[in-house]
């Protein structure tokens, strides 16, 4: 894309920030994929770190969240050098601007910043190609996750 990017990415410090994280999530895996409420949100939001895209005007276009230590323990088999990208959601009208990989790389940059070496992820497998694109390879078999096909992912930061 060329000239300046149509939004800016922050990490969500401030309940507002949260909630609009949220708000994304909502609205993309509960409205459009079917995810029920009660999987979406989880215990680990309150520890995790969230990145949030915003147009200049203030709407949240997308969102995607870190989770390390013991909170992405049992998504990177138990090791403690490696973060978990998750909940990475891109509202409708925003998609094809490059938010999402901007989101990528904003949670891979606050993986650095805590001292991880890779991140790892669940990807739905119809967005493969898009975390293959932006180094991500894929390992173990497929699996479904809220009723959607997962696989495993990593990359080496």
């Amino acid at each position: 894309m060329s000239g300046p990017r149509a939004y800016t990415l922050r990490v969500a410090e401030d309940p507002a920030d949260r909630e609009a994280c949220f708000a994304v999530r909502k609205e993309v895996f509960v409205g459009e994929q079917g995810v029920p409420e009660d999987l979406e949100y989880d215990a680990h939001d309150a520890g995790a770190v969230h990145v949030l895209a915003i147009r200049a005007d203030g709407l949240p276009l997308g969102t995607g969240r870190l989770l390390s230590g013991e909170a992405a323990a049992a998504r990177t088999d138990g090791d403690p050098a490696v973060g978990s990208l998750g909940r990475l959601a891109v509202l409708r009208e925003a998609r094809g601007l490059g938010v999402g990989a901007a989101l990528v790389r904003a949670v891979e940059e606050a993986a650095r910043a805590r001292g991880l070496t890779a991140v790892d992820l669940h990807a739905q497998t119809q967005a493969l190609g898009f975390y293959e694109r932006l180094g991500y390879v894929a390992y173990g078999p497929e699996f479904p996750d809220a009723g959607i096909a997962h696989r495993s992912m990593r990359r080496s930061l």
